[in-house]
């Protein structure tokens, strides 16, 4: 094999490697919208539907189907701009090296305590409060427009920030890695027409912020005390503070870290076990 010849297959390997980067961004950032997952199914359902109108010569709906094929895209982009924008600015704001911090096994833990501890108090004493904590995709556009902090995450810093007639109560705290990088943060509500219309907006804004992003949103209601938590769209509500634990715990292990994962859950455990 000549020297050219190698160069030549090196090319092709790059350029199935780029397709393959761009088809893999772009469909896992679709998986985080819930609107645009629902969007890629029709167009799914659309494909499979002329296949079989072509395989049986359904000539009406054949015909109804290329002037949709033709037009559609243009259609899909006026109507879903919104959407189709978000999932741009997320290929934007992922970090190729992963989240803020990788935490390790010791920090994870003691996030996990301070968090849930403050989130603890603030039930027994009917507090609301929105927790948001980054992963792979940044928060910076909500930081540069919320109050900056980054301090040590510590449960009485968490419970002042919300403690009613703070100034800073009514938004939400961003955290980055192991520090509360800012506070009084605004966050898109969702408009899903699933969500019961007796939960509040701190709800909304935590679902609506897991939908546009991969973070993990936790809420304290006012009215309630109950906790809740919302990732990749699904909001999960009442927990217990041990259900809370070992979803946060789960949902803060290193996505590449793969081999440690049994270690690491025995530890998980061990703490949860310990803690209560």
């Amino acid at each position: 094999m000549t020297f050219d010849n190698i160069v030549e297959v090196l090319k092709k390997l790059l350029d199935v490697l780029v397709v393959w980067f761009v088809f893999y961004s772009v469909l896992k950032n679709l998986r985080k919208n819930v609107k645009m997952v629902l969007l890629f199914k029709g167009i799914i359902f659309i494909i499979i539907l002329k296949v079989i109108s072509d395989i049986l010569n359904l000539a009406t709906i054949g015909y109804l189907l290329n002037y949709l094929i033709q037009w559609g895209p243009l259609a899909l982009i006026i109507i879903f701009q919104p959407e189709i924008r978000n999932v741009l600015e997320q290929l934007g704001r992922s970090q190729l090296l992963g989240r803020h911090k990788v935490l390790t096994v010791d920090e994870r833990e003691k996030m996990v305590y301070e968090i849930t501890n403050a989130m603890e108090q603030l039930r027994k004493n009917r507090i609301g409060a929105l927790i948001v904590v980054e992963r792979d995709n940044s928060l910076h556009d909500y930081i540069e427009k919320s109050k900056k902090i980054y301090a040590e995450i510590s449960s009485d810093l968490l419970i002042s920030i919300f403690f009613p007639n703070n100034p800073l109560h009514d938004g939400g705290v961003i955290i980055q890695g192991d520090k509360i990088t800012s506070a009084g943060a605004v966050f898109p509500t969702s408009d899903n027409a699933k969500i019961s219309k007796r939960l509040g907006t701190r709800h909304r804004a935590a679902l609506g912020i897991s939908e546009e992003m991969d973070c993990i949103s936790l809420v304290v209601s006012e009215e309630t005390g109950r906790l809740s938590m919302a990732i990749d769209g699904e909001l999960f509500y009442n927990l217990t503070l041990e259900e809370l634990r070992l979803k946060l715990l789960e949902a803060l292990r290193p996505k590449r870290v793969i081999d440690d994962y049994d270690e690491e859950e025995d530890t998980d455990e061990e703490f949860v076990q310990n803690d209560n």
